[in-house]
């Protein structure tokens, strides 16, 4: 996640310095946007008219956020969140004159974190981008919690099959195996997962030795 994100996090309300691409194919709304943004304290460092301009302003200036109209011309804003999502993730906020339905129903995706009806007012746009960011956070959070959770499971079930390693050399029970194998990581001043494959590892080699 970008610094200036991570900054805003630390204080909701503070959403103040975020680099941002601005997606508006009307032109009063998008000077009216550029011009709120700024007073809020914020750099536009991309616009844009169309979904194909869109894209391309992030992929230039990686941007902290993207505030984008959904009905552009050629690629609308969601199909061309989605796109850039796959490369690089960026917070978006949609902007829209309709919330009907149909539009509803397509929105989707960790990416789209607010959504703004015109005509929109500069209190509007300052909570958007408040709330918009808190929902980044909270996402980001789960999803480093999802992976910090898989990568566990991982290392144990190496450890366990080091376990098992040791259990068959040494014919000693679990208990032993395990002290065995966190005395080994001590005193090589390992973590108990490298030296799990340290010992996994070895075991493969005897295994070579043993067909040669």
């Amino acid at each position: 996640m970008a610094p200036l994100i991570m900054e805003s996090l630390e204080h909701p309300m503070n959403t103040t310095k975020l680099r941002l691409v601005l997606a508006e194919d009307e032109r009063d709304t998008r000077e009216f946007l550029q011009e709120a943004l700024t007073r809020l304290g914020h750099e536009v460092v991309g616009v844009a008219a169309t979904g194909k301009q869109l894209a391309e302003q992030v992929d230039a200036t990686h941007p902290d956020l993207v505030l984008t109209d959904i009905k552009m011309p050629g690629a609308d804003g969601i199909d061309t969140a989605t796109e850039f999502n796959r490369e690089r993730e960026v917070p978006v906020i949609l902007i829209s004159a309709h919330h009907d339905a149909a539009t509803l129903a397509r929105i989707g995706g960790n990416h789209l974190v607010g959504y703004l009806v015109k005509p929109i007012s500069e209190g509007d746009l300052k909570a958007a981008l408040a709330m918009g960011l808190v929902r980044w956070q909270h996402l980001q959070l789960l999803k480093k919690e999802a992976a910090d959770l898989r990568q566990a499971l991982e290392d144990r079930k190496v450890v366990e099959k080091a376990k098992g390693v040791i259990m068959k050399r040494g014919r000693v029970d679990e208990e032993e195996a395990y002290r065995r194998l966190r005395k080994l990581a001590s005193n090589q001043n390992l973590k108990l997962i490298d030296i799990g494959r340290k010992v996994i590892a070895s075991e493969e080699v005897f295994h070579e030795l043993e067909r040669l």
